[in-house]
């Protein structure tokens, strides 16, 4: 496993860290690493649009219908 460094982490940060990991009844590496895991995981911006503009739409609602269900919602 490969050990970070992080500097230049404000107090004030540290010390809501340190009390969110006492909380879940973790070290603060532990739970940072956690939270660094669970950010690395997620899609980025990017990764999340290209895999929408793939997708095939053809069995979906017009933009008519979808103007009209908006429409009918706000009668």
């Amino acid at each position: 496993m490969t050990t970070l460094y992080i500097r230049d982490v404000s107090e004030d940060v540290a010390e809501t860290l340190k009390e969110r990991a006492a909380a879940e009844g973790k070290s603060l590496s532990a739970y940072v690493g956690a939270e660094l895991t669970r950010i690395a995981t997620r899609p980025t911006n990017a990764q999340v649009v290209a895999r929408l503009r793939e997708r095939d739409r053809s069995a979906g609602p017009t933009a008519d219908e979808i103007l009209e269900a908006v429409r009918a919602g706000r009668r």
